[in-house]
């Protein structure tokens, strides 16, 4: 073979070699990519041509369904009867702009496979039932209506969890969306309208943004120094209403420049229940970045948290290795400022696990899921996800956290009859007026199986009070809502 032929049969085998890399690299590694894209116009045939399932509360209210079309019933709608009170939880099903939530997550169970995929025909041959499965949520429909409706109209989340299970009871974002808005082929303009508007009202703010924690933060820290030794419930600490950050020339003071109640000393259980910021930035400087940061991490911040039923974003704290030698930062972040961040789901988790004895469980929105003849296929079990702090810790975390509802800055959460444990924070944001926090749980003196709550409530912004907003004020009322709720129905 001569030269110029050898050339030529090199070069067509390459072109050939590049022409079945490329063909295998569409079809095999982007062909999800390019299967699951809403411009693909196969895919709105397949969307409208196929049934889902229904998608049902905890207490049996349909959050989603599929209405056949009166002419022609091999075509669905996906319809949402609760408009927007599930919009962040169950997401949406649509042909123009694809899944969220529930909707995508659990796409495979909520999909009928009356099609002509390889899939479906394999499914028909072995007699399989080609009806879509249903879903049965962990999320009550009173809570998760008191929750939304407690927030009236401000900018802000509630979650509320089972602490022995990590079921998720509520979940409520504001500003909300109706998702029947975005089913039709005519949808663009609504989209478009959603996705532009500056209140973000497409983002589930329970679990996909974060904020500076404030004072709730606090149960981090007050968990590090309970567990590394540094100091226990009776530990005393100076009573000084603002002290100086070492190597900096900024201060930290409590609320209103005040100190903390009467004497020249004050206890960690009285400086948690008062929330004193001036014992608290001093506590995280004498606990020391390994320990905060690691007990921050130990409740789940700088990881995403372990569920697949949502989406949900990481909390964040800076690693140990950058409060080398700045002191004045260790503080701030003792306290809930500066560079720390939290989502509510995560501050939510965090009173759960204060009230599960310390035991961190994975949070879930999906209880079962059931045929179309309505007999459960598959039960949620509830999953541990290692241990974050001692019983011991717990159990004194606990009574401060309970300190701070029955005598403290949290006294607006207060559920008549039911000992309840919480946290305030008021997170300052420079140029606008603070976050008002509250987190917190009940029964305190839970029975082994008798069923608690804890819960987390986030306000942007000081919300309708502005810059006079605090956590007690503001987050504290909106808690007691949706935990007297729970308890009214004896749940």
């Amino acid at each position: 073979m001569n030269g110029p032929i050898r050339q030529l049969a090199t070069a067509l085998f390459v072109g050939l070699a590049v022409l079945v890399a490329a063909v295998t690299w569409i079809q095999v590694v982007q062909a999800n990519e390019f299967r699951d894209d809403p411009r693909n116009t196969r895919v709105i045939t397949a969307r409208v041509g196929r049934e889902r399932g229904t998608i049902i509360t905890a207490d049996g209210v349909v959050a989603a369904m599929s209405a056949p079309n009166q002419d022609d019933p091999q075509v669905f709608t996906r319809q949402y009867p609760e408009g927007d009170l599930y919009a962040h939880v169950v997401g949406y099903s649509t042909a123009l702009f694809g899944d969220t939530g529930i909707e995508a997550s659990r796409a495979a169970e909520l999909t009928s496979d009356r099609d002509s995929t390889i899939s479906g025909v394999i499914n028909a041959l072995l007699g399989g039932d080609l009806r879509p499965q249903g879903l049965r949520l962990t999320v009550d429909h009173a809570l998760q209506t008191t929750a939304y409706e407690a927030l009236a109209g401000q900018i802000g989340a509630v979650v509320a969890i089972d602490p022995t299970t990590g079921a998720v009871l509520a979940m409520a974002s504001n500003p909300t969306f109706d998702p029947n808005l975005l089913t039709g082929f005519n949808a663009g303009p609504q989209g478009a309208a959603l996705e532009n508007d500056p209140d973000r009202p497409l983002l589930n703010r329970a679990a996909q943004e974060t904020y500076n924690p404030g004072s709730t933060f606090k149960t981090v820290t007050a968990a590090a120094a309970l567990e590394s030794g540094v100091a226990g419930p009776a530990t005393p600490f100076p009573n000084e209403f603002r002290v100086e950050l070492p190597g900096s020339t900024a201060t930290i003071s409590n609320a209103g420049g005040r100190r903390c109640g009467d004497g020249a000393t004050v206890t960690l259980t009285t400086a948690f229940v008062l929330s004193c910021n001036t014992v608290f930035a001093v506590l995280g400087i004498e606990v020391g970045p390994e320990a905060l940061v690691g007990q921050a991490e130990a409740l789940g911040f700088n990881t995403e948290p372990a569920t697949t039923d949502f989406r949900a974003v990481a909390s964040a704290i800076p690693e140990a290795a950058s409060f080398e030698n700045a002191d004045a930062a260790l503080a701030q972040t003792a306290i809930g400022e500066r560079d720390v961040r939290a989502t509510p789901l995560q501050m939510a988790i965090i009173a759960a696990t204060v009230a599960n004895g310390g035991q961190l469980m994975e949070p879930y929105l999906v209880a079962e899921v059931f045929n179309a003849d309505a007999e459960v296929e598959e039960t949620s079990a509830p999953t541990p996800l290692g241990r974050a702090f001692s019983p011991a810790t717990a159990e004194a975390l606990s009574e401060m956290m309970e300190g701070v509802v029955t005598s403290g800055t949290g006294q607006r959460a207060t559920v008549s009859g039911v000992r309840i444990g919480g946290k305030t924070g008021t997170a300052e944001t420079p140029g606008d007026a603070p976050h008002a926090w509250f987190i917190g749980y009940g029964p305190v003196d839970a029975a082994p199986g008798e069923p608690q709550i804890a819960i987390a409530v986030l306000i942007e912004s000081g919300g309708a009070v502005g810059a006079t907003a605090t956590g007690g004020t503001l987050a504290a009322p909106i808690a007691r809502a949706v935990l007297a709720e729970f308890f009214s129905n004896g749940s």
